[in-house]
Formats: structure tokens, sequence, C-alpha cells
């Protein structure tokens, strides 16, 4: 194949310092049809490839060859073999997808558990618009707690996906009648700005704080399911002062942006928990916005309180989590770094 002009000035010189050890190797594919979804529109998808690893890509009808660094090389036949793995199963290939990849070739088990290799079954969770897969080893360990606890806290930074994943375990539960509602919630706090008065009805003013939420059902559901659902209440959004008084029996609960709760509120939302339920806290304690200060946050409380309590799990994502776009996590670490 013709290299295009988009990469015309990739030069392999500038990865050849004489302190590495070089190699060149070829993959061989099986299908050459979906070779072309698997190099992207222009080469996208292998430029992402070389830019990350420092490799120089050259493919060949069905073959592609890899030069560069030794162990870079290595991790980038790891990542365009999931990558091609991933169109024969039928998943979504976007440059998140790829990007999660290229962080997991640093661990080549990481896809085989993935995909159920050994004859375990594979990890992932089935919606009405979409299939979900793991893109991290936290992502990897999050679902597998989703599938047997009781109640998960999932703490870490934006973009690891705490909520849209457990939104989306939620919408296949509620799909295969394991439940039958769905209740998402979250604090009505405003993230260190005033917004004064909001028009409208109840729903009105408290509908721009759960935004979130509705993004990532509407992502796992057909927008019609979705309205149909919400007015004949098998989902509902609300703000967690609505849970007072309730007990939430043959649902799935998920507190969304946990950390802006006080302990008291914590308390009273655990304590809503009926039987049949599974209970999903998500939250990042370093993004704390309680006014005044100087109220301790319930979801650190929660953790410190209940980690260990049987049936009780809690998942924690940090930077090298984050599966937005790469520049995201390296924002994350800015933030978070030994001197933050």
């Amino acid at each position: 194949m013709a290299r295009k002009a988009a990469r015309a000035d990739h030069d392999p010189a500038q990865f050849r310092p004489d302190k590495l050890r070089r190699a060149r190797i070829e993959v061989e594919f099986e299908e050459p049809t979906l070779l072309g979804a698997v190099f992207g529109q222009f080469d996208s998808n292998l430029v992402q490839v070389e830019n990350r690893l420092g490799v120089y890509i050259a493919a060949r009808g069905n073959r592609i060859q890899i030069e560069g660094p030794e162990d870079a090389v290595a991790r980038a036949r790891d990542t365009l073999k999931g990558m091609y793995q991933r169109l024969e199963r039928g998943q979504d290939l976007d440059s998140g997808a790829i990007e999660s990849l290229i962080s997991m070739s640093a661990e080549p088990t990481l896809e085989g558990i993935i995909a159920g290799d050994g004859g375990a079954p594979p990890i992932m969770i089935r919606t009405r618009k979409k299939t979900i897969v793991p893109r991290s080893a936290a992502q990897i360990e999050y679902m597998r707690a989703l599938a047997k606890n009781d109640l998960i806290f999932a703490l870490g930074p934006a973009g690891t996906g705490k909520t849209y994943i457990a939104v989306a375990q939620a919408v296949s539960q509620l799909m295969t009648g394991s439940v039958q509602r769905l209740i998402l919630s979250r604090p009505a706090v405003e993230a260190g700005e005033k917004l004064g008065f909001l028009p409208g009805d109840m729903k009105d003013k408290v509908d721009p704080y759960l935004r979130p939420l509705y993004d990532a059902l509407y992502d796992c559901m057909p927008p019609e399911q979705v309205e149909r659902r919400l007015e004949s209440g098998e989902i509902e959004v609300a703000p967690i002062a609505f849970m007072r008084g309730r007990t939430l029996a043959d649902a799935f609960v998920i507190l969304d942006e946990a950390q802006n709760t006080t302990r008291e509120q914590m308390k009273m939302f655990l304590t809503r928990f009926g039987q049949n339920s599974r209970m999903v806290v998500c939250g990042d304690p370093r993004q704390v916005d309680i006014p005044g200060g100087d109220k301790m946050s319930g979801l650190a409380d929660a953790v410190g309180r209940l980690e260990g309590v049987e049936n009780i799990a809690v998942a924690r994502f940090t930077a090298a989590d984050v599966v937005r776009h790469p520049i995201v996590g390296r924002i994350v670490e800015a933030y978070e770094g030994p001197e933050a």
C-alpha cells in the first residue's frame, strides 16, 4: 500500500537512538477486508500507533511491517492484533479504543482476559445500542465488581468511565429483567459558580445537574425507549434530596458526583437499599464542591467505614485509566501529581 501524503514527513530515523535495540517484524492478517478499518482514513489509526509508540509502520497488502525499538515494536504488534480482533468481534474501533489497546499493550495478557481466552467468559456489557468492553485494567476489575457485588464505590478522576460503565450495566440489567427500575441520582451542587435563579418547574431546575446521566442513557438505549421508560417511571433521574424516605427495591441505583454529598446525605442514600437492588456510588474524592468547605465528603467517609464489608467493593481509578482524549490523562496527572 502506498504511503499517504499525511504521513510523508514521518521520518523513522528520529526513532533510532544508538542506545535502543532495533527490531523489525512483519504481521500478516487473514482477512484483508478488515484492514481498511484497521488502518483508518488516510492511515490515521496507524499514525496514532506510530506517534504513541515511536515506531514506523509500512503496509503492503495484508502484511504490516513494524520497525523501531524492540519493546515498542512488540507493543505495536499487540496493539494492531487487538485492533483487528475487535473488528472481528464486531466491536467499535475509534481513537479511544486504540488508545486503550496501546495502554494495555504494556500488559499483553489484558486483551486476552477481555476476549475470554482460555475458556473464561469474555468481559463485556451488552446494551441495545452497543457492546461495552473494558479499556483498562481498572475497568476490568470494575466490570467484575459490578457483576457480583451489591454495593460498589467507584473512585477516580474524570474520564475513567466510572459513571458510563455503571449506566451501561444498569441498562443491561433493565433489559434482561433482573431489575425493574433504573434510578440515577446526584447532589445538585454547583461546581464553584453561582447559577442564580433557574426558570421552569422542578424538572427544569434539576435537569442541568443531571445532564451527564442523560447523556450516558441515550448512548446505551434508543432515544424513544429512554423517553418511554422515563414517562413510565422505569427510569428515574432525580437529585439525591428526593431519595429521603424511600425504599429502593428491585432497582439499579447510581449516585454520581458522590464526593459532593455530606455524611448525612450519604448515610440517608445508602440506607435506601432494598431487596434485589444494586447500588453504584461514583465520585472523584479530589473534586469536592461542598459549599462552605468545612464539611467532610460523604464519599470519603463512607468508603472509610465500609471498605472490606462483605458484598461491598471499591474500584479505584487513576489518571492512567482515563479513556477520553490522551491529553485528559496528562491534565489529570498535572493537577494530581506530587507537587499538587
